[in-house]
């Protein structure tokens, strides 16, 4: 078969070179906002904010969101969304939290033993990539809007775990998970930050040089122009809503690592501050286009905007109503863009 790249119809992002669609104009200007805000709480806190204290904080606050923002950019590249992947998160936490109390001696996992943690990472893996499956089938095959199947699961997903736990918070993690990835560092790395540059890392290689990256940007661009080109579409969204879904998983499992319990009722916004920085990172939402690189610095730029707020002293109460005007520009920035290029 005939690669997506020379067939007639297809979007020009996905005959660009790698390197092309790794960099865009958007997120050219949208990186000089981040430079722009950590210039200044530098010069407003010199003494606090550029310090190996907070940037390694901010890395490790940033990491699960991260996690989650990296497989949202591939479902709304698909021109997609994902609301559930909070509740998908915390199920996944619970799920990994009961298998490791449940395998371990008397209940208690706090001494369990790195089998019993890989055991736990398998199971939130699972019930990831469970949900995620769900999603994708019924997006792709029952022909549901995404924005209706996600939010169904959205409140699935979180009352699954409720009735798992008794709506209780399951707070026997084992020290191993906690030392290891919550805490641990090798050479002042933090672990979680270490996971999170990773999977970031691959998340960017499969969408900027491989096939299965080219056809989320066609399907993205044109659905029925990519089907005609060859492109199972079908399947490729089920496996594109599977691995966001598998992805919340593994950021269930990072949360659990770092909070030490499973926070139940602690992630109710993630979905949005997922999609807000993969919009703010030039991600369109309309579909076709977007980068990873992106992505990340759309992801610090909440992080940046909370950690400074606090430093400098600014009422927290400030952060969403920042973040959202910076929110309502990308969008803007993205439309004019769109209207530009259509009159091109």
């Amino acid at each position: 078969m005939t690669d997506v790249e020379s067939r007639p119809g297809t979007s020009d992002v996905v005959r660009r070179r790698p390197v092309q669609r790794l960099l865009g104009v958007s997120t050219v200007w949208i990186a000089l906002v981040l430079v722009v805000l950590c210039v200044l709480f530098s010069v407003l806190r010199p003494d606090a904010f550029p310090t190996l204290f907070t940037l390694q904080t901010l890395l490790i606050e940033a990491s699960v969101l991260l996690v989650l923002a990296v497989g949202m950019t591939f479902v709304i590249i698909t021109a997609g969304i994902d609301l559930s992947v909070g509740s998908v998160l915390v199920f996944a936490g619970v799920i990994a939290a009961t298998l490791m109390e449940a395998l371990s001696p008397g209940g208690d996992a706090s001494a369990a033993g790195p089998g019993v943690v890989l055991l736990g990472l398998l199971g939130a893996l699972a019930g990831g990539g469970a949900w995620g499956l769900l999603n994708g089938l019924l997006v792709a095959r029952a022909r549901i809007p995404p924005l209706i199947v996600t939010l169904g699961s959205f409140g699935a997903a979180l009352g699954a775990a409720q009735l798992i736990t008794d709506g209780v918070d399951v707070r026997t993690v084992p020290r191993a998970l906690r030392d290891g990835l919550g805490f641990g560092q090798t050479a002042q790395v933090p672990h979680m930050v270490a996971l999170a540059a990773v999977v970031t890392l691959v998340g960017a290689w499969l969408l900027h040089t491989t096939r299965f990256g080219r056809r989320t940007f066609a399907v993205g661009s044109n659905a029925e122009a990519a089907r005609r080109a060859g492109i199972p579409v079908r399947g490729h969204l089920v496996r594109v809503y599977t691995g966001v879904g598998l992805l919340a998983g593994l950021a269930g499992f990072m949360s659990l690592a770092y909070f030490g319990t499973t926070t139940i009722s602690g992630h109710s916004t993630d979905n949005l501050n997922a999609i807000a920085a993969v919009v703010l990172g030039g991600t369109s939402l309309f579909g076709g286009v977007g980068t990873v690189f992106g992505t990340v610095i759309g992801v610090f730029i909440p992080a940046v905007l909370t950690k400074g707020f606090v430093i400098v002293g600014v009422q927290q109460f400030w952060q969403p109503v920042a973040i959202s005007a910076v929110l309502v520009a990308a969008v803007w920035f993205d439309q004019v863009r769109r209207r530009s290029r259509d009159r091109a």
